[in-house]
């Protein structure tokens, strides 16, 4: 037996809330904002804390050194995007026999799923979807814990799969009811759904004991939901991650705007613009000044490094499908 693995992500994790809360749930703009802030900070308080930085930095090359390579950086990094953005469009792009391809590969799939759930037709919105799939795993739960109940020798470990089933489904589900695709809403949800040590679970349980008939159809019905679930999930995620892509393009460029304007103007004027002398009482401006100019000038990278730390955390958490885990459990040697 297997011990089972927490059901959400933060759990499973092992992180605290606030880091994984910073990492994947966090408004992306809040995020940006959070490292500008630090940027502005850390350098103000090193310009107050090195003696005569007003009288160095009005010397103009320490603010020409910083600046110069920031402009070419935020250039190099604008085309970087921009060459991501293609990337993401090209999929999105070809023959009428790709599309045809797409169209029939997604439309079989929401057959086999309709098919297997006993409906005509799934719902179009990917949370009405998932709720779907994860709320009919609860009834299959259901229906083992009906048909093995009478077995002593399965009771326990049929009971512990029905509990974690049951409940994580209705957790997810509830998750699933208000979530608009476009959100990180119904992602989030869907990790929530630790279907991998369930599918394991349930195929252990049949490889493991001489089953009646009836008790075989009822696990065998809940791993097929399971399955289901697995693929649904990581198509979702994919077309999450094109629209966050997508969305990270467009700040990008829009931040660059600002961005470029600060740096040029950094370069060319701002040595001009800080007060050199202690004695006038604005020694302190310089070093605000320049800080305050930096954090406007990183303000495309700040936004790729807020976007790429959800992307980069929800990627490493699901690299596999199906009955695989990657974190470290105990299992019985078999």
């Amino acid at each position: 037996m297997s011990d089972a693995p927490e059901d959400t992500m933060r759990e499973r994790a092992g992180a605290s809330r606030v880091k994984l809360w910073l990492l994947i749930d966090a408004d992306r703009r809040l995020v940006a904002v959070g490292f500008l802030v630090a940027v502005f900070v850390l350098v103000f308080l090193a310009g107050i804390l090195v003696p005569d930085a007003a009288t160095l930095l009005a010397d103009g090359d320490p603010i020409e050194t910083a600046f110069q390579p920031l402009l070419g950086g935020i250039i190099t990094g604008v085309t970087l995007v921009l060459t991501l953005n293609q990337l993401v469009l090209s999929q999105e792009l070809g023959a009428v026999g790709d599309q045809r391809e797409r169209m029939e590969g997604a439309t079989g799939f929401r057959r086999d799923v309709a098919d297997e759930l006993g409906r005509d037709v799934m719902p179009p919105e990917p949370a009405a979807f998932l709720r779907d799939l994860v709320v009919a795993a609860g009834q299959r739960a259901d229906d083992v814990e009906e048909a093995l109940a009478d077995d002593e020798n399965l009771v326990d470990d049929a009971q512990r799969l029905v509990d974690s089933v049951r409940g994580n489904a209705e957790t997810v589900g509830d998750s699933l009811d208000d979530a608009q695709f476009g959100t990180f809403d119904v992602v989030s949800a869907a990790l929530n759904f630790n279907y991998s040590w369930k599918l394991y679970e349930a195929r252990r349980l049949r490889a493991d004991h001489d089953l009646s008939d009836e008790q075989d159809d009822a696990l065998s019905a809940l791993a097929d939901v399971l399955e289901l679930f697995g693929p649904a999930r990581e198509h979702f995620k994919t077309l999450y991650f094109q629209w966050e892509l997508v969305d990270l393009s467009r700040s990008v460029l829009w931040a660059a705007v600002p961005s470029l304007a600060v740096a040029v103007g950094s370069v060319l004027y701002l040595s001009a613009l800080v007060p050199g002398a202690p004695a006038t009482g604005l020694y302190l401006a310089g070093p605000f000044v320049v800080s305050a100019a930096l954090a406007v000038a990183l303000l495309p990278f700040a936004i790729l490094l807020s976007y790429v730390l959800r992307i980069a955390t929800v990627t490493k958490r699901t690299l596999s499908i199906g009955p695989f885990t990657l974190r470290e459990t105990t299992t019985r040697d078999d």
